[in-house]
Parts: C-alpha cells; structure tokens; sequence
C-alpha cells in the first residue's frame, strides 16, 4: 500500500497501479486518509458523580495511617468506625486508596526464598556426574520402614553403590560415597554428585566430605522432581519389578532383595536409555563393541532376506553419548 502510495500523484493513484499491485483505489484512498489523519487525543475518564473528592481521599488516607488502625485490614477499621457512628466509605474504597499510594501489601516481615538456579549437568562419560537419592521399603509392620540408599552413573545408568539402612544418616551416606569412591578410582575434580535438597543431602557432614574429596555438589530445587530425574527413574523400576514384595519381613530380607536386583540391573537390564545396552556395558566402555556386534548381525539379516527391511538398511539402537540432567534450551544452545 506504501507503495502504491509512493508512485501515485496527489490527486489519487492511478488505475494501472492499483491493478499492477492488486489492490482497489478505494482502499488507497482510505489508507492515505488514516496516515494524514492526526493521532486522536485521549479522552479524559470522567469521575463518578458518587466518587470521594481529593479532601475527602486526603481524610480517609489520614485516617488509615493513625496509630490505632495503622496495623489493621480495612474491614475492621471500617466496623470499629461503624461502631464508633462514624462512616466514611466502604471497605472496597479504603483499598482503593490504600492502593493509589502502594501501601496494599503485607505489612509484617515475610520470608522470602531465593531463586533457586536451575541445575544443568551433562556427562559425556562414566564417573563424571552420580545422582543419589533415598528412597523407603516397607517394613514388616505398619508404619516401619528401611532405608535405601543409591548412587547411580547418569551416563552408564550403572548403580555405583548401595545400602540399606534402618535410618537416613549423612554418616551412613559418608561410608557408602568414600568406599564408591574408591572402587571406582574417582579423583579429585573430576566428579559432580546430584540430589536433592533432603537432610542428609544438605547436611553439614556430606558438604565438608565432598569438599575434602574434590566433588562438586549439586542440589535439586525445592519440590521439582525433575531435577533428579535419573534415580526418581531408578526407584521406580525397582518397585515395578514382578518380585518386589509388598512388606519385607527384615532388613536382612531388603537386603538379600537389593543384592539379587541390582546385580541384575547392573549386568543384565538392557536400558531403553542406553540405547538397550547394559549399564555395565557401557559403564565399562564396552559400547563401541556391542554396538558393531549389533550391526554385524543386522547386516547379515539383511543380505539373507533383504526383502523384509523395506525402508532402509537395518540398524541398532544408538549408542549413549551424553546424558543430560536439564539440558538447555535451544534458544541457548545456539547462542553458545
């Protein structure tokens, strides 16, 4: 329309123009009109006849701000008023002055909790970020519980170390980190360890064994499960599992139970997130092998009956490269 504008003379556009850009010389017409027209002026809100004159505002705020009804919501400022047989406005009105000088908010001191940073990990390999958690197994009677606790490879999927205990304890978690630690030749600056904000998490006891590790600590936000999504997983295949009892008659019997399961997770449980690789598989850097085991097989398949791969040739599930606890968004990955 600009266009057309632009090319036509003073009088109006001509018909050959208008028809070269599709467009009607009426709507040229009206276009021009709107652009020339000055900005219309606002019009003023007039007040409502029954609205509080500027004094009349003036003395109720006075009034709200005294001693005796500074501390106090409207509505019983305005029944101790009543009550006095003094009425000045309503109690919406009271609020609606209060809110013209910004004095609408909580009046006592609140505590305010800090924004928590998302946490963004990422683990290209074994041993470079653990998630742990504690999750309860019922015990033999009512309201009686053992304790499990997991530390878990994001990247491997692989269970690190595991306990069961009659309690949670940052000085059983201690015992349970160092002798992980140590089978698994973690050192110093390598390894990040993930949870969430539970008490033996955050507990004084873990910070300073971290920090005398060279462990980097990171913690989930408050109530987002999201942010530990790699052992929330974990637990939950271990109690969808056929075998997991409802009640276990004594730690000795969780015991025995854990030890069976995560020997079989660890070497046997083909993950759908591994690629449906084992997690000692690709814990171990075996990976790369199962991987073209795979490939030779399929490809064999396929030249003995290439007929029933239709659309391309055969191939295994991919290998895990990276695993990511909040991965970003795409908007900063691609300004990185």
């Amino acid at each position: 329309m600009d266009a057309v504008i632009a090319l036509s003379p003073a009088r109006g556009p001509s018909a050959a123009v208008c028809a070269a850009f599709e467009v009607s010389r009426a709507s040229v017409h009206r276009h021009r009109i709107r652009a020339n027209r000055p900005p219309a002026a606002p019009r003023p809100r007039p007040s409502p006849a029954r609205a509080l004159t500027p004094e009349q505002r003036g003395i109720v705020l006075d009034l709200l701000r005294q001693p005796r009804f500074v501390d106090q919501a409207p509505a019983e400022i305005y029944a101790s008023l009543l009550d006095e047989g003094t009425y000045h406005c309503s109690i919406r009105t009271m609020y609606r002055v209060l809110a013209s000088h910004g004095e609408i908010r909580e009046r006592r001191r609140q505590l305010r909790h800090p924004a928590y940073q998302k946490p963004e990990l990422l683990a290209e390999g074994p041993n470079q970020v653990w998630s742990w958690d504690i999750t309860k197994l019922m015990g033999p009677a009512k309201w009686t519980y053992f304790y499990l606790y997991v530390i878990i490879d994001i990247f491997s999927r692989r269970v690190v170390g595991w306990c069961v205990a009659d309690a949670e304890s940052a000085r059983l978690f201690k015992v349970l980190f160092e002798d992980a630690v140590a089978r698994h030749s973690v050192t110093a600056g390598q390894l990040t360890l993930h949870a969430d904000r539970g008490a033996p998490m955050k507990a004084k006891a873990t910070a300073l064994l971290l920090a005398d590790l060279g462990v980097t600590k990171s913690h989930s936000r408050p109530y987002t499960s999201n942010d530990n999504p790699f052992s929330e997983s974990h637990f939950k295949t271990l109690k969808y599992q056929p075998q997991f009892p409802q009640r276990f008659g004594s730690i000795e019997d969780a015991k025995a139970f854990c030890r069976r399961f995560f020997d079989w997770y660890n070497r046997d449980h083909h993950h759908a997130g591994l690629g449906l690789m084992t997690p000692d598989q690709v814990h171990y850097g075996q990976a790369d092998a199962v991987h073209a085991a795979r490939q030779e097989t399929l490809d064999k398949a396929f030249r003995d009956t290439p007929e029933r791969f239709v659309r391309k040739v055969p191939q295994p599930p991919a290998k895990p490269i990276a695993a990511w606890i909040n991965p970003p968004t795409t908007t900063q990955k691609n300004r990185a």
